[in-house]
């Protein structure tokens, strides 16, 4: 074993993002990806001369190894990664690895829904008071990439369970668990608590000076909370529902944001939340919440056509965002949802589809599930084109009405990601907007 030597399995964004940061702090780095490197990150892994193999695994080398970089889309279950347990070599994730280097408050923003959204709103508040703050995590480029390019006074992480299940020192100053719902079970034995439980381990190593924000009203989150002690200071965030958003007796008007639904208001409290703690001004708060534009593909609102508002949701890919997707819309919905199936549960949405759905245009290749879920519905039907699905939304469509893309499924059945899925989307509504 060589203690200056680590290993990197997979070549992705936070694969070779920790090469870069492990290059840079004297270590000696393998890349090691099971498939077909990408031309990018090859690239940028022979920009930085570093010795990498594809299609497969050298265990004796690997075994060679002081420690581990695992990517989040390995699960802890294949042979290589028990092997190297049951050795004593510690297999870490990028998040681990990358803050051990960096002098920066960390602000870290883990759930089931709504991480996205939060992560840029922090960011956006955080920037909008002028202070030294960067990106990192799910959004954009890996934290250890971002970290190799320059430190900063903060750092705004987006946080998956996948990673979480990697730390083992890893502690933000602030930690944010925004929900649990469902998702991701066939990496957690179909068990929500240990889907759940991996959420928490945002917070294991917090010390009593770090806060701990979670949603009080959250069943799942106050059950797995009673399990073990927690040091971190626990904040409750309790989204009034109606009028100004009431953070720490102040209200915060909304109405002048681009963030609408109960769903997006849970968002902006944990936010304005976060900023009042590092001393930002409620004044400041205000100006940056008005000034705020969120991701693509969430609740995302594309343009019009014959008084017809289209919305990509794309980034719906469970049905507890669909949920939240269909409780924030005002008008007639038709609903645009199908794709890949993760053991959906479509119960919890039944009652808001029924008030507010007028038709629902299947987008997937096997919809039957989705068919039989709603077949009280008077409309139903499918496509594998979004541009039929388009036209034939707007066929079910009456002036005042909102065509909802929020499919509650994976995009893999017709498209490369959620991304394409709503790229699509977005140019097959330009299109007939130009029409």
């Amino acid at each position: 074993m060589k203690s200056n030597r680590i290993v990197i399995l997979g070549a992705g964004e936070s694969g070779v993002g920790a090469a870069q940061l492990a290059v840079q702090q004297g270590f000696e780095v393998l890349i090691s990806e099971a498939g077909v490197i990408k031309p990018a990150f090859k690239e940028r892994i022979e920009q930085l001369g570093l010795p990498y193999e594809e299609g497969g695994h050298t265990w004796e080398t690997i075994f060679e190894s002081a420690e581990v970089i695992k990517s989040p889309g390995i699960p802890d279950q294949i042979p290589l990664i028990r092997k190297l347990q049951e050795a004593g070599i510690p297999v870490i994730s990028e998040i681990e690895f990358a803050a051990r280097f960096t002098r920066a408050k960390l602000i870290g923003i883990t759930g089931s829904n709504g991480k996205t959204t939060t992560t840029l709103l922090i960011y956006h508040l955080l920037r909008t008071a002028g202070l030294d703050v960067e990106l990192a995590g799910n959004v954009g480029p890996g934290f250890a990439r971002r970290l190799a390019e320059s430190d900063h006074d903060y750092f705004v992480l987006e946080l998956s369970s996948f990673q979480l299940d990697g730390i083992q020192d890893f502690k933000p100053d602030i930690a944010l668990l925004l929900n649990i719902t469902p998702d991701h079970l066939d990496r957690y034995d179909k068990d929500v608590r240990k889907y759940g439980r991996a959420k928490l381990r945002i917070g294991m190593n917090q010390s009593e000076s770090d806060f701990f924000l979670f949603r009080a009203d959250d069943p799942l989150t106050a059950e797995l909370l009673t399990e073990g002690e927690r040091t971190g200071k626990k904040i409750p965030i309790h989204p009034n529902s109606e009028g100004e958003l009431l953070v720490d007796g102040r209200g915060y008007d909304l109405r002048q944001s681009s963030l609408r639904g109960k769903h997006n208001r849970s968002n902006a409290a944990f936010a304005v939340q976060t900023a009042r703690l590092l001393g930002i001004d409620p004044e400041v708060i205000l100006a940056g919440l008005k000034t705020f534009k969120n991701a693509p593909h969430r609740l995302e609102q594309v343009g019009w056509k014959d008084e017809v508002e289209f919305i990509n949701d794309s980034k719906a890919t469970n049905v507890d965002a669909v949920f939240y997707a269909l409780d924030a819309m005002e008008k007639p919905v038709i609903w645009i949802a199908g794709g890949t199936d993760k053991g959906n549960d479509y119960g919890p949405i039944q009652e808001l589809v029924q008030t507010k759905v007028k038709a629902l245009i299947c987008l997937g290749i096997d919809n039957r599930k989705l068919r039989e879920s709603f077949r009280n519905l008077e409309q139903i039907t499918e496509t594998q084109s979004v541009e039929e699905a388009i036209q034939l939304a707007l066929g079910y469509a009456d002036a005042g009405d909102v065509v909802l893309l929020s499919p509650a499924c994976a995009s893999f059945d017709l498209f490369k990601n959620y991304e394409d899925r709503g790229d699509q989307f977005r140019q097959a509504v330009i299109n007939r907007i130009k029409n």
